[in-house]
């Protein structure tokens, strides 16, 4: 297995920082967004409005056809298209954080980590969805940027990161067999820490939602607001069966410590009730898939009495940021929801 190249002036961006644009996989007809386009098209329109709004947005099309189709939507919608830079490549689905490139800063100049992604350890077809980071390369998008294929299993969206040489990820998804079932949790660090230009990495032994397919990404569980802020999907439904998990998960995140040392500050984020199927299976519904925009968080919403009291806490967190809720009730039907289907692009990423 490839190591990453190393670079002591290698950095990973925190998400809060500035950004040229957000990238959108658009679902099509031939993933199992089929029977449920009517209902999904219109969240991610939501999305792209809200992300126009503030930077550009790089939209994804498997065809000339799909491209058209998405660009009327989008045009009906009243989004700026001026800031919409489309690339037509075949996808499998919609996860963009775990089928994009990953953007570090290498000397200040942004450089791509193209990872392996196999479909969460092998749980789907995902061929396509792998070779979009080059694709998009081969197409321009990204200028000068440099792309580097890594030969290492990772998603973005197992992955924390606050700009400042801290990662936090979660023990359950890294260690899982299907990803990269040779190496142990020293092996593991020393690519992240390779890889990203990290000087520790904190690991969450705890946290998993029923009908995640992810295996504990840490954007469904605990994320960063800023250096030494944690939010953090809580449960306080003592007859719910991810209550006992979750706790524990709250214990570790009670135990972190800054890079100095100092507690983080904390902001638990409220337990929305049970989102199921129609065959009664349960859905990953989850405030913590937030995603952080030029001068906005966009916080995903179930339809559920909690959402207001998530969009408050939220606000709290990100002052001076404005906290817009989106509609993903029908975005966690497929195992992800807001964070999941974005991607940020990390400013000078995008070529002019």
């Amino acid at each position: 297995m490839n190591m990453p190249r190393e670079s002591a002036a290698r950095r990973l961006p925190a998400e809060w920082e500035p950004q040229d644009a957000v990238m959108l996989t658009w679902p099509h007809d031939d993933s199992d967004w089929a029977p449920t386009l009517h209902e999904v098209e219109p969240v991610f329109v939501a999305i792209a409005v809200a992300v126009c709004a503030r930077e550009q947005l790089l939209l994804v099309a498997r065809d000339a056809a799909h491209l058209a189709h998405v660009e009327s939507l989008l045009e009906a919608a009243g989004l700026d298209m001026a800031r919409v830079r489309a690339v037509i490549a075949p996808s499998n689905d919609t996860w963009a954080r775990d089928h994009g490139p990953i953007t570090v800063y290498d000397a200040g100049t942004p450089h791509l980590l193209d990872f392996v992604f196999n479909g969460w350890g092998g749980k789907f077809e995902a061929a396509l969805d792998d070779a979009l980071s080059a694709r998009l390369h081969e197409a321009g998008v990204f200028g000068a940027a440099a792309r580097e294929p890594i030969a290492f299993v990772l998603e973005g969206g197992s992955l924390e990161s606050d700009g400042a040489g801290t990662l936090i990820t979660t023990h359950e998804c890294q260690h899982h067999a299907g990803r990269n079932p040779s190496l142990d949790t020293a092996a593991i660090e020393a690519q992240l820490k390779t890889a990203f230009g990290l000087q520790r990495v904190l690991w969450l032994h705890h946290g998993q939602l029923e009908g995640d397919d992810t295996d504990g990404h840490i954007d469904t569980l605990v994320r960063l607001c800023d250096t030494r802020t944690l939010a953090y999907q809580r449960c306080d439904d003592a007859a719910d069966p991810h209550f006992a998990e979750l706790a524990a998960m709250e214990a570790e995140v009670k135990a972190l410590r800054t890079a100095a040392g100092e507690p983080y500050q904390l902001v638990p984020l409220p337990w929305p009730s049970a989102k199921r199927h129609a065959d009664g299976r349960r859905m990953p519904a989850t405030y913590a898939n937030f995603l952080i925009l030029n001068g906005a968080v966009l916080v995903p919403t179930y339809r559920d009495a909690n959402d207001a009291v998530a969009l408050e806490r939220l606000r709290g967190a990100f002052p001076g940021r404005e906290v817009i809720g989106i509609d993903c009730l029908p975005l966690i039907a497929q195992g992800g929801s807001l964070h999941c289907v974005t991607m940020q692009l990390p400013a000078g990423t995008l070529a002019p």
